[in-house]
């Protein structure tokens, strides 16, 4: 087998990208009647693992109450979500990008890139509970339906990583 059947393919063109998933997100409007998230998913295979696991707890607890007797497999976010991870799995098998690696830089040890990446999603999800909502769901369905709020998400998400950058930019290189 010759070398170049292994060297990945280009990433997609970002403004083809960028229409499919405005398009994606037109679709979920029309047919759902709302647009992309995926906190709520999340939420609700979570409410259905507490359910199981410790019944009485979850029916006592404010939060939890809202899922027991709850099927997260009618919530269609859950699909959203798990179509995702498949969609993704398949874009990455034909584009030959999946291989099982960690990135991170030369002065990242592993275990300090893992514990980096769970705290860092712990604290994105503590902030879509908090703001009732996950970034996919602010900037994109917000965004799309021009909500002043959504937009100035975004500039200060953005702004907030390009400033971010410059300190922990010594990490990557």
């Amino acid at each position: 087998m010759s070398q170049e059947s292994h060297s990945p393919r280009p990433y997609m063109n970002p403004y083809f990208a960028g229409l499919g998933l405005g398009l994606v997100l037109l679709a979920a409007f029309v047919t759902m009647g709302r647009g992309l998230g995926g906190s709520s998913a999340f939420a609700s295979a979570a409410g259905a693992l507490v359910t199981s696991v410790a019944p009485g707890t979850a029916q006592t607890n404010s939060y939890w109450a809202s899922f027991v007797g709850a099927n997260p497999f009618k919530e269609w976010l859950v699909f959203q979500v798990i179509g995702m991870f498949v969609g993704g799995l398949i874009s990455g098998l034909l584009a030959n990008r999946v291989s099982f690696v960690v990135e991170r830089g030369p002065r990242f040890t592993l275990v300090k890139r893992l514990v980096f990446a769970f705290v860092g999603g712990g604290i994105m999800a503590f902030g879509a509970k908090v703001a009732s909502g996950c970034t996919s769901g602010q900037a994109l369905t917000g965004g799309s339906l021009l909500n002043l709020g959504s937009w100035a998400f975004m500039m200060a998400m953005f702004g907030g990583a390009y400033g971010a950058a410059w300190f922990l930019r010594k990490q990557w290189i």
